[in-house]
């Protein structure tokens, strides 16, 4: 792997951060796609069976900030801690995870536990791979509860009726683990 310069690192994550807040103001994530090279891979896990995969930045257009993110529109992530491997060129993100809507104790739901990205940089501030994890324990619980509640949006209501039909779920079992949790060379 390439070693980059920690400013333009640096300046990748600002740019970055920047853009994820504003999809989280404006409920407008498309934009997104444009940090990612032609063959860039996005993956993160979807509990014990499955997991998520999009190859190519139209893949991620249309699937992670598209499908995915329907009913999350005004969800924000707010970064709260960035480590960099100028070596590497490897970024790990911490995020949080917030609702836009208030659970019956007046407090924004919110999905506990450790939440972020992996991140591998190509250079021209675009991503050529990246990793998410979060607690699918605590999702599944949030929402759940925002259900009960009758907080979810239609749009979210009808993607969990599709369950594991969504586009890029794959089948743990059938899965190439080197090329998504592996180092892949850029």
């Amino acid at each position: 792997m390439t070693a980059f310069p920690r400013d333009e690192l640096e300046e990748m994550m600002r740019r970055w951060v920047a853009a994820n807040d504003e999809a989280g103001r404006t409920g407008v994530w498309s934009k997104m796609s444009a940090f990612y090279t032609e063959d860039a891979l996005y993956t993160w896990n979807n509990g014990p069976g499955w997991e998520f995969a999009a190859r190519g930045r139209q893949q991620i257009h249309d699937w992670v900030f598209g499908t995915e993110m329907e009913g999350l529109e005004h969800w924000v992530y707010p970064y709260v801690r960035t480590l960099i491997d100028d070596q590497k060129g490897e970024v790990l993100g911490v995020w949080r995870q917030i609702a836009p809507v208030k659970d019956p104790d007046g407090e924004p739901y919110e999905i506990a536990g450790t939440g972020g990205s992996w991140f591998r940089y190509a250079g021209g501030y675009q991503w050529c791979w990246q990793r998410d994890f979060f607690d699918h324990g605590n999702a599944a619980a949030v929402f759940g509860a925002m259900a009960k509640n009758q907080q979810l949006t239609p749009r979210m209501l009808e993607r969990m009726k599709k369950g594991s039909r969504m586009p890029g779920w794959i089948k743990r079992s059938t899965l190439d683990w080197y090329e998504t949790i592996a180092d892949r060379e850029s």
